[in-house]
């Protein structure tokens, strides 16, 4: 990563900038320490562009309304993944330069229509919930704005539903002989009442009501009858549906020009990036500058952009201590397992990128825990599909492309231990034809030899480990720190390999049994006499030393952890059998066929989910939790640079098309 400092002339500002976002390699710094810098204030001062930046985002809002709102009523298949259109610079511009008219004027449509529909929805509602209301007094026959005249009022109300309408009434005709009660209604909850009395009783009247919890409401502001409201009401509701019957015909036709309305999006938030880049620099009248990262290998076609503009700029390589953006890069193959790498977290600066050194073990450990050879087509050929029909990017991309080799891993392992559906094919024929069809394995069966698969996967475990020994050490010796490098790696290399040699080396001479014994006590010792080197004090040293030494109890359990290749290949195993057991119950015969067709595609797709969801969780954490915590640290910060993120349009350089 290299460090860019660039001071250029206001004037060539707008196309630099245009140009350097289609390059999409430089990442430029927040300006926010220069600007509190007390030598920098008096003659520096902050462009803003915030006024075109909330004119663009509210641009973009509107965009996004119109396509959400096309979206709910495209006939159109959804697809499974967005695909995005590669399209030339140069194109883009010129196809959107001759639609944008027509794109905004069919977006205002869209969005008119979107609102007319949410609209009327809303007021479907609040309708509904007025006919709801009027529903219990369907038969009060007096005009609901009608409350009072000139001498008498019409009260109405509502009591609990255990109240007993016979003594509300003669309560309330004890006290106000002149009142007029009628029960209009009633339901679970409530009873509904309407009293018509003499203005002058009304304080009479409440006084009779309240033993019975009697609440007044008004409901003035409806018009005539109950009846007649909700009639009026259901022609209302009946008149916007259809209005919104319309206008999703409007949306639904105007599907054809979404991916218009689509590239419009991605132009404006084009723009509004450039806009929002020009305010976070810092400009005099005449100059502005900045400062960024971008990578090495980009330097060449940076400085030809910089000298084509005449700009003045400064690149260096950053200071040891300097914090700088992580930027990944791999070889093609290595490239998609990158995605393993970026879920833990990123390298940090004293680092390595530990990708090329984790791909081929992550490939082996992913097709020994799922182990079908069938399976690993299944995944492999999946992949290729999604892969060349929806052309995804990014980390999807890296996900889809790991998933392809580790189908490939899980077939070539499948082929070694015999897997094919598990035992379908000889199931299959001893069931439905009454024969032994075997397909023998390339190397053994894991299910008749479990041990020697766990032997093998402690051994390829040991492997993984000193591996990731192996590269600390490498940073040891890097960083000038040969003395740790020699405590810390090399005497743990000399004590484990003895133990191996000592326990099992006398198979193949007798001699190597004395060597590992002589390994062991010098490793052992080496380790005791130095692991509390950087304690202070004789007892720091000493019992420093050993905890060094009991550390070798966390090499033991992190290569026993190993033993889950063992165990993950056979439960893909012992569940593909299980199923095929479970299809050949119906015997032979067409019904037998039936139900062992079936229970073979929806076994398949239950144990390829769950046994690939476990070979991708457990090959991580054997990533995560054994071999990066030999030697990783992470904690590195994403490099961003400054390039178009466009959603539904890549725009390519036009040599590139």
């Amino acid at each position: 990563m290299r460090k860019l400092t660039v001071i250029g002339l206001n004037s060539g500002r707008a196309p630099f900038i245009y140009e350097l976002m289609h390059l999409g390699v430089v990442e430029i710094n927040s300006q926010e320490g220069i600007v509190s810098d007390e030598d920098w204030m008096p003659d520096i001062f902050r462009t803003s562009n915030s006024a075109d930046v909330s004119r663009l985002e509210g641009d973009i809002i509107r965009v996004s309304t119109a396509l959400e709102a096309i979206a709910k009523y495209d006939p159109a298949k959804k697809p499974l993944l967005i695909t995005r259109k590669e399209m030339g610079r140069e194109a883009f511009i010129a196809y959107m330069n001759k639609v944008r008219t027509d794109t905004e004027r069919n977006m205002d449509k869209a969005i008119a229509a979107y609102k007319v529909i949410n609209d009327g929805k809303a007021e479907i509602n609040y309708l509904r919930s007025q006919i709801i209301g009027l529903q219990p007094w369907v038969k009060l026959d007096i005009p609901l704005e009608m409350n009072e005249t000139e001498y008498v009022s019409v009260i109405h109300g509502v009591t609990g539903a255990k109240v007993q309408s016979g003594q509300l009434m003669t309560a309330v005709t004890e006290r106000v002989p002149s009142a007029i009660v009628q029960e209009v209604g009633a339901d679970k909850q409530q009873k509904y009442f309407s009293v018509i009395l003499l203005k002058e009783e009304k304080d009479a009247l409440y006084e009779a009501l309240r033993p019975f919890g009697f609440s007044a409401i008004s409901m003035a502001d409806q018009k005539g009858t109950p009846t007649e409201a909700i009639h009026h009401y259901e022609t209302r509701i009946e008149e916007i549906e259809t209005s919104i019957v319309e206008n999703e015909k409007v949306l639904a036709e105007l599907s054809t020009a979404r991916k218009d309305i689509e590239f419009l999006y991605d132009l404006l938030v084009t723009q509004r990036d450039r806009a929002r880049i020009v305010g976070e620099m810092l400009s005099t009248d005449t100059v502005f500058y900045f400062d960024g990262w971008m990578p090495a290998r980009a330097q060449a076609e940076v400085e030809e952009l910089l000298q084509r503009y005449e700009f003045y700029y400064d690149i260096q390589v950053p200071d040891a201590e300097e914090e700088v953006p992580v930027l990944l890069h791999n070889s093609s193959v290595a490239t998609p397992f990158e995605a393993v790498t970026n879920m833990y977290s990123l390298p940090s600066r004293k680092d390595i990128d530990p990708t090329t050194i984790l791909a081929p073990f992550y490939f082996i450990f992913f097709g020994m825990m799922l182990s079908d050879a069938a399976y690993g087509i299944i995944l492999s050929a999946l992949c290729f599909f999604v892969l060349k029909k929806y052309k995804p990017e990014g980390t999807i991309y890296k996900m889809f492309k790991m998933f392809f080799y580790c189908g490939i891993s899980t077939f070539i392992w499948g082929a070694l231990f015999g897997g094919w559906f598990g035992d379908f094919f000889t199931v299959a024929g001893r069931t439905l034809f009454n024969k032994e069809i075997t397909i023998d394995p390339l190397w053994f069966n894991p299910m008749e030899n479990p041990m020697k698969l766990l032997i093998f996967s402690l051994i390829l475990g040991a492997i993984h480990l000193f591996i990731g020994m192996g590269v600390q050490a490498y940073m040891y010796f890097r960083d000038g720190q040969a003395v740790d490098a020699i405590c810390d790696i090399i005497l743990w290399y000399v004590l484990l390999i003895g133990l191996v040699l000592f326990a099992v080396g006398g198979m193949a001479a007798p001699v190597l049994t004395t060597v590992g014994k002589v390994m062991s006590i010098v490793g052992a010792v080496g380790i005791l006499l130095t692991g509390g080197r950087k304690k202070k004090g004789i007892v720091g040293k000493v019992t420093g030393g050993l905890g060094a030494l009991y550390g070798i109890t966390s090499y033991l359990s992190d290569i026993l952890s190993y033993s889950r290749l063992l165990a993950l290949g056979l439960a893909t195993g012992v569940v593909a059998q299980v199923i095929n057991t479970l299809g050949s119950l119906a015997g032979g015969g067409v019904l037998g066929a039936i139900l062992l067709t079936v229970a073979l595609v929806f076994g398949t797709i239950f144990n390829l989910a769950i046994n690939a969801l476990g070979a991708f969780v457990h090959s991580c954490r054997l990533q995560y939790v054994e071999f990066f915590g030999k030697f990783y640290t992470g904690g590195g910060r994403e490099f961003r640079p400054f390039e178009r993120k466009t959603k539904y349009v890549k725009i390519v350089k036009d040599q590139d098309k």
